[in-house]
């Protein structure tokens, strides 16, 4: 994810900044004591970030979570009916699981937007509220395509959806999974779309855009199924997403079926770079976050980001089901819950995912 003031990820602070603050602390211990004044200098860091409890929203896929200024943490994702759009929020992470849970939209009875409404994203953009999403008529329910709504109230819960309509890329084609984001002042979409002529399901696109509903310029293929992890099933490259850090962009993305084989993989490129150049990305060769026998968890991905309450502490947002076998179709499963963790940094300054950690467990258990 970008760090734009919609969903900011904080950068570790500098060398230099650290010093200058050891420096302001040893001033301020040179100050005599005023009451009022010495307290709110010394004030501790935020308190470490509670523990947190998974499945954090179960029976949601394809979470998407938005860390505003308000304070408050904005949770959207797909329900199994496949049918609306949701949207919860707390001041906390853990506090997701129990919000009030409202439907801002709901899917057409007839005609576009009447089908499969998937993996809904908010974001906050020029100072009003945007959501992704995929969808298709009702009448043809796998033409699925990308479409947004915008509300001008600065509480998404207020005010109104109003839909402007289908983001038009290259091909009508199956296409999906749109996630927005900046760098160097440009805005970007990356998104998931099946390319005429390619014997796949999905690759990963890139494009800038002219605003938030409409694409500008080249779109460019990033990524298409190639390794073995990415082709189980189906060919599969979706759900990108993007994490700016260590002077590099890492975008995350989904491959194969969604039963177990499901899992993440991870494009590279360095901030300097020309990211509508192919070239500039490189893909990790194996699978970054994968199902686990050891914690029962299977299936990870649809991934996003976010920071913990004390504005330092990196998430993993995901989804996962509790099992590995599933009787017919897994999208007609609705057992994909929304998980969190947090996450590392390997030596070499590419994140470190580990494993899906284990449900929390129960009072008693």
């Amino acid at each position: 994810m970008s760090r734009d003031r919609d969903h900011a990820l904080p950068e570790p602070p500098s060398r230099r900044l650290l010093l200058k603050g050891a420096a302001a602390a040893g001033a301020l211990a040179a100050v005599p004591a005023v009451p009022g004044v010495a307290q709110a200098a010394t004030q501790a860091r935020p308190p470490k970030p509670a523990p947190f409890v998974n499945p954090l929203v179960r029976n949601r896929a394809d979470p998407h979570i938005n860390r505003h200024k308000d304070g408050f943490y904005y949770f959207t994702a797909t329900a199994p009916e496949y049918d609306r759009i949701i949207l919860r929020r707390s001041r906390t992470l853990n506090g997701l699981g129990a919000a009030d849970e409202s439907v801002i939209w709901r899917a057409h009875p007839t005609g576009d937007m009447g089908a499969h409404i998937w993996a809904p994203e908010l974001h906050r953009i020029g100072g009003k509220w945007y959501i992704y999403f995929a969808s298709a008529p009702a009448e043809d329910v796998w033409a699925i395509r990308i479409w947004v709504l915008e509300n001008a109230h600065p509480n998404p819960f207020k005010g109104t959806w109003v839909e402007k309509g289908q983001v038009k890329t290259a091909w009508e084609t199956f296409s999906l999974d749109a996630t927005t984001f900046t760098h160097r002042g440009k805005r970007y979409l990356a998104w998931a779309q099946h390319e005429p002529g390619l014997d796949n399901n999905t690759g990963i696109f890139l494009s800038e855009m002219a605003n938030p509903w409409t694409l500008k310029g080249p779109q460019v293929r990033l990524s298409t199924p190639e390794y073995d992890w990415e082709c189980i099933g189906f060919k599969v490259n979706e759900g990108p997403y993007v994490l700016k850090r260590n002077g590099r962009l890492f975008m995350t993305y989904s491959a194969s079926a969604t039963d177990f084989n499901y899992c993440m993989g991870l494009l590279t490129a360095d901030a300097d770079s020309h990211l509508l150049d192919p070239m500039s990305w490189s893909k990790s060769p194996t699978p970054v976050f994968t199902s686990n026998d050891t914690t029962k968890q299977y299936g990870p991905g649809h991934n996003c980001f976010t920071v913990a309450e004390d504005g330092r502490t990196d998430v993993l947002v995901y989804h996962a089901r509790q099992y590995k076998e599933i009787n017919g179709d897994p999208l007609n499963d609705p057992n994909r819950h929304t998980r969190v963790q947090t996450f590392g940094w390997k030596p070499d300054g590419t994140p470190d995912f580990g494993i899906p950690v284990a449900d929390t467990a129960k009072a008693g258990d």
